[in-house]
């Protein structure tokens, strides 16, 4: 998607936090030979969207784009062994710190005149929770219906700075981090016989970011390819 971005002829501030990924079954993944820097930025600390949306306005004296893939995942935890700490860290990474990213950028963001198209894209990620439980994770599907949820009120919140705010549910996206068996079965859930791509999201962001794509505001897009998720 950051790839995507930059082809387009946006300049790309990219970040992510390598920690939590060791932490998951399937390690670090380094990103390989990319035409711009990847930082290093902790969204579950509440100080750090504030914080980030500053940093890139003071090294390129404006930011139009926000787009948070991020997301943290526990591990595969039930309603009878969820913990507090399980359920407040999923919250900070994964709503309130989009919630203090949108609160920054609507405050520093150079709007564009009334006459003109807005200029401001805000973009985040849900995951289907609306379309079919996910109790095998429960903290983590909790926080993710709180980004379905809110996507109306924050993008009305934005709207006065010519910000226009979506959430997208890509489906199941084959970033690696599924396997052997498991990753056949999903494949075979799909009409076309295959996961989702990181090229399948980035051309609906590629849509959402650009002129064309201003008339859609306060949506949750799906955008699963058929996904059959009970099949």
């Amino acid at each position: 998607m950051a790839g995507r971005l930059y082809d387009l002829g946006a300049t790309v501030f990219a970040t992510g936090f390598a920690p939590h990924d060791a932490e998951m079954p399937w390690g670090e993944q380094p990103l390989g030979s990319l035409p711009f820097a990847v930082h290093h930025h902790n969204l579950e600390d509440a100080t750090t969207p504030t914080a980030l949306i500053d940093e890139v306005v003071q090294q390129h004296g404006r930011i139009d784009i926000v787009a948070a893939v991020h997301a943290r995942s526990g591990a595969a935890v039930g309603l009878d062994a969820v913990t507090a700490d399980d359920l407040d860290r999923c919250w900070a990474a994964n709503v309130r710190s989009i919630v203090l990213l949108a609160q920054r950028f609507a405050a520093v963001h150079q709007p564009a005149l009334a006459d003109q198209p807005p200029s401001g894209r805000l973009l985040w990620f849900t995951s289907g929770q609306h379309l079919g439980p996910m109790d095998d994770e429960i903290d983590y599907a909790i926080s993710k219906g709180a980004l379905h949820q809110m996507t109306a009120s924050i993008d009305h919140a934005v709207s006065a700075r010519r910000i226009v705010a979506n959430c997208i549910n890509p489906g199941p996206v084959d970033t690696g981090y599924a396997t052997g068996d498991t990753h056949a079965a999903v494949a075979e859930m799909f009409p076309d016989g295959r996961w989702g791509l990181p090229d399948d999201v980035a051309n609906l962001v590629g849509f959402l970011v650009s002129d064309e794509g201003a008339w859609i505001r306060g949506q949750v897009l799906n955008s699963e390819g058929g996904f059959n998720r009970f099949g």
